[in-house]
């Protein structure tokens, strides 16, 4: 039981990081770009190490164990493109004009958003991110339920990843409304969306948990960290600042979780 309130706790606050973006979006002063790039940048490396490094292994075991040397890896490889599948779909469905990772929008957020019906936009922005990040809560959790040291980084990773959500929230229901605290209101209750995955998924989840299903949910979660960094850090991350700028954020990300699980490991 202390397992689940660690890992829902380290979700809660990853998906609450969207309030931060909400707040940095009605307080006058700004973070820079260039720290945003190297941020989201150490987001992404860290979420495609503990992917492919920890994550996708920790599925290969499970399912060979459940299936056989033989179809254990093809269920694994199957899961894994069944979660960038299905983050992809969910990523298709949010409008263009309210996605907050669509190239030329991260500057100012608010932009496309301030022609009409500032009130319907925002709330439909709201809601859309709020499906978005549906399954980001499920992967942080799960995360959090099998091992502390991938679950500290992914919760870090995904709660950079939530700032700009939050400022696509706020901007437009500040515009609407004029009203700071219901544009930093509504961009904490999206932010709820993840908590709100992670106890679904638990509940319909769990009752069948095994080593089979353990498995394809480790390759599911590993997908969908993966197509959030390619599709979404890395792209807004260079929106922010320089292309090499958040590629060093990448590397210095990657090196970080190696040299941690390495310590982790060692001790």
């Amino acid at each position: 039981m202390e397992t689940f309130w660690l890992a829902f706790g380290l979700t809660l606050l990853a998906g609450l990081c969207t309030g931060i973006g909400g707040l940095a979006s009605v307080v006058p002063r700004r973070t820079s770009g260039p720290f945003l790039s190297v941020s989201l940048g150490f987001s992404a490396g860290v979420m495609l190490y503990v992917s492919f490094m920890e994550i996708l292994p920790k599925s290969l075991e499970s399912l060979t164990e459940a299936n056989g040397e033989t179809a254990g890896p093809w269920a694994a490889v199957v899961a894994f493109f069944g979660g960038v599948l299905l983050i992809g779909l969910i990523d298709r469905l949010v409008p263009d004009p309210i996605n907050p990772h669509e190239p030329g929008l991260v500057h100012d957020p608010g932009a496309a958003l301030k022609r009409r019906r500032m009130r319907r936009t925002g709330t439909v922005t709201s809601v859309a991110i709020g499906v978005h990040n549906f399954p980001e809560g499920f992967a942080t959790f799960m995360a959090g339920m099998t091992d502390l040291q991938v679950a500290l980084p992914v919760a870090l990773a995904i709660a950079l990843h939530n700032i700009p959500e939050g400022v696509a929230v706020a901007v437009p229901i500040r515009e609407a409304t004029g009203s700071r605290r219901r544009a930093v209101m509504w961009s904490f209750i999206t932010g709820l969306s993840e908590p709100a995955g992670a106890l679904i998924g638990f509940a319909l989840l769990m009752p069948f948990m095994n080593d089979f299903t353990l498995g394809v949910t480790f390759a599911v979660v590993a997908g969908i960290m993966v197509f959030i960094s390619l599709d979404e850090l890395l792209p807004t991350a260079r929106e922010y600042g320089r292309h090499h700028l958040a590629m060093y954020g990448v590397v210095a990300g990657m090196a970080v979780m190696a040299v941690s699980l390495l310590l982790f490991n060692s001790i």
